[in-house]
Parts: C-alpha cells; structure tokens; sequence
C-alpha cells in the first residue's frame, strides 16, 4: 500500500504539500499542484486516514457511545439504534464502557475530543447527587466549545440534549397493571444504590401504590440491573414468608434472575406470584416476561440523526429535552390474583 511519502515524491511536491492537498485543508495550494497530486494519489491507490483528516478539519465522522455495562443487552439495543443510522451516513460508532464511573466518562469525553468526535451519546444513568458531575458538565462543556454534540439517554444535568423514555411513568403503569389484577402487596427490586435510574423506577412504584392507597403493601428489595441481582433478591423473598402477590424488577433482567428463584424453588408463576420487569429486552419474550417497552433502538437512532443532521456551530446549543413514549406488555408471568383460600 502506498504511503503519503510515496505520493509526495511521485508528484514532485513536499509531503506537507501532498497532505494538505489530500486532506482537504484549506491552505493555497495551485490548482495545478492540487491537480497532479489528487491524480497521482489515484494512481498510486493512496487514501488518508480517517484521523488524519480529522486533525485538519477538525472534526471526525466517529461517535462515541458511553455504556455502564458493555456486556448488559439494554445497551445493545441502544448501540445498534445508534449504528444503524451512524453507518448508513458515513460514520463511525465507538462502544465505551466507563462501568458507571463518572470518573471514567470524563476521561472518555477527553478521549473523544482528541479524536475529534462528532459526537458523544452518554447511554447510561448518573448517580444522584453526584460530587463529580460539575466536572463532567465541564467537560461536556468544552467538548461542544469544540463542535462536538453531546446527547444523554437519561435525565442527567450535564448541559446537553436529552432523549429519553420516562422511566418513572414506566414503573408506575406496570404496578398499575399489577393492581388491576387484584394485587395488592407488590414488592420491587431496586437496581444499584444511588443511581438516578433507580430513582426513577422506584418513585414511579411507590407513586402508584400511594395513590391506589396500598402504601403499607409496599416492600423495596436491594438489588441491581442483571440476573444474579435479581435472583438473590427473590431468594430473599422465598426465605421470608409469606410471599407477596406480585414481584416488579427494576428491568428485565433482574425480574428474569427473580423468575429463575421463584421457578427453582417450585412456585408456581403466575399462579402465587407474578413477576414483571422493565426494558422489553428479546430475553423477556423467550420467557414471557410482562414487562414495559422503553424505544431503546429509537432513543440511539434519534440521538444519531441529532448529532448527524445538527450542524457543529449549534453544538453549545439550548439543551432540550425529548420525551419518547413507551408501553406495556402483558405476558405470561402476570395474572390475575386468586382469591384467597377459606
């Protein structure tokens, strides 16, 4: 493969000259050097690099994705949304795990501006209260300075565009499917401690059992977003009876580990309990799972066609918020609550 070297002494020019030709800068060049350049490097099968271009134009067709959890499938559904449009227009997608660090993201907002993204799409949840958030804003901040989009899946305060679903409405009408089953004693598996999506979804269960004055059939479990959370929380349920009516995870995969429990310890689902989550992730269909379908593909794509359609001067833009709808899902694991026993 050639090199810019090879085209440079091909052309009888300098090699700054044939990369300021090849990478579009627009330093005065003749349009006769520019001419014999351009064809000497088709000759040759030359093409510059993605990043050297870049660095002249500053700016890249790369978009940085931010995930909590690289291996959960949530964000998979997100990053393929994000994909799908990103390569069809000629861009890039890089997949960061940060491990819900918000250490981590600040330094991968860093990273991306050397690379001089295009953008950067925080797909992850932040910590309520959060002591390095004002950081992160700054670095939010000097990332669009530089015409870098910035757009957050959730509800985080860091100064940029958010498109997300409304994760307490999620968990409130899934309880509220639960009660007009006839349940009334409903327990709900958080996710990890402090997080704003956990947060959300626990309000929204509270909120729906104080307003159908069930308050005192409340119980909320220590639990996490994957399956392993989710099992040790219904574990914890099976060895302090009685059971409840119903079980509501913080998303699918932890209402799936409580399904597993539930199931292994020969309870009869739906039956004695039901069990639903939040997501509508492909493992909730192979298990009939209830559950409540957030627009995870379309929140990626939306925040792609952002990023793709809005011009790099409006990156300091007003940063709006748009809320996508989401619905329910009744499956197999809810039904109604049998009458009680004489």
């Amino acid at each position: 493969m050639s090199s810019l070297v090879d085209v440079a002494q091909a052309a009888g020019v300098s090699v700054s000259t044939a990369s300021r030709v090849l990478t579009g800068s627009s330093h005065p060049i003749s349009a006769k050097t520019r001419a014999r350049v351009i064809a000497v490097a088709e000759e040759l099968g030359y093409s510059p690099s993605a990043l050297a271009r870049a660095l002249v134009s500053r700016s890249s067709r790369l978009m940085g994705v931010l995930v909590s959890d690289i291996v959960n499938p949530y964000f998979s559904v997100i990053a393929r949304g994000v994909d799908d449009v990103a390569s069809r227009a000629g861009y890039v997608t890089m997949l960061c795990n940060v491990d819900r660090r918000t250490t981590t993201e600040i330094t991968r907002v860093r990273t991306m501006r050397d690379y001089r993204a295009a953008g950067l799409i925080f797909a992850g949840s932040g910590y309520v209260d959060d002591p390095r958030e004002p950081e992160l804003a700054k670095a939010v901040r000097q990332a669009q300075e530089q015409g870098i989009h910035a757009v957050s899946l959730t509800a985080r305060d860091i100064g940029c565009r958010v498109i997300a679903a409304d994760a307490r409405a999620a968990a409130y009408d899934v309880t509220d499917y639960l009660i007009s089953l006839g349940h009334r004693r409903i327990a709900f598996i958080e996710g990890p401690e402090g997080m704003v999506a956990t947060q959300q979804r626990r309000d929204g269960f509270l909120a729906c059992m104080e307003n159908a004055d069930l308050a005192d059939g409340a119980q909320c479990l220590p639990g996490g977003f994957d399956f392993e959370a989710g099992h040790a929380a219904a574990m914890r349920l099976i060895a302090h009876p009685p059971l409840p009516d119903a079980v509501v995870a913080v998303n699918d995969e932890a209402a799936v580990g409580a399904l597993s429990a539930l199931r292994q310890a020969h309870i009869d689902v739906p039956g004695e309990i039901s069990v639903a989550g939040i997501d509508d992730l492909r493992v909730s269909r192979f298990v009939g799972l209830t559950t409540v379908s957030l627009p995870l593909y379309e929140m990626g794509a939306m925040a792609a066609r952002h990023i793709i359609d809005t011009p790099p001067e409006a990156a300091a833009g007003a940063a709006e918020t748009t809320v996508l709808s989401h619905r329910l899902i009744p499956r197999e694991t809810t039904a109604r609550r049998r009458p009680a026993r004489a």
